[in-house]
């Protein structure tokens, strides 16, 4: 599934962004499955995912300008990680 700059996302109907407080880890919880987020996955879907949400090109910008990052790079990484999620039913559009 593509996912475009211009477009924007939002959690899949189902799937909740919680905190694991015993693991001590953020985690995307679906019916009978749970994904177990890095930093970088959780600051992606935090600037994507969201009622206030920008599109995903505001979103690259924003945390291109927050970890002074290539904008390239974070635009080719935050791609595929919200592909990758969307294909997994983690995401909607």
């Amino acid at each position: 599934m593509t996912v475009a700059e211009d477009s924007r996302v939002r959690l899949a109907p189902g799937v909740m962004l919680r905190h694991d407080r015993n693991r001590g880890a953020w985690m995307l919880m679906a019916p009978e499955r749970v994904l177990t987020l890095d930093d970088t996955a959780l600051a992606v879907l935090r600037a994507c995912t969201g009622p206030d949400a920008p599109t995903i090109g505001g979103a690259i910008d924003a945390l291109a300008a927050e970890y002074d990052a290539p904008r390239g790079e974070i635009a080719t990484d935050v791609l595929e990680l919200l592909a990758d999620l969307r294909l997994k039913g983690y995401l909607a559009p």
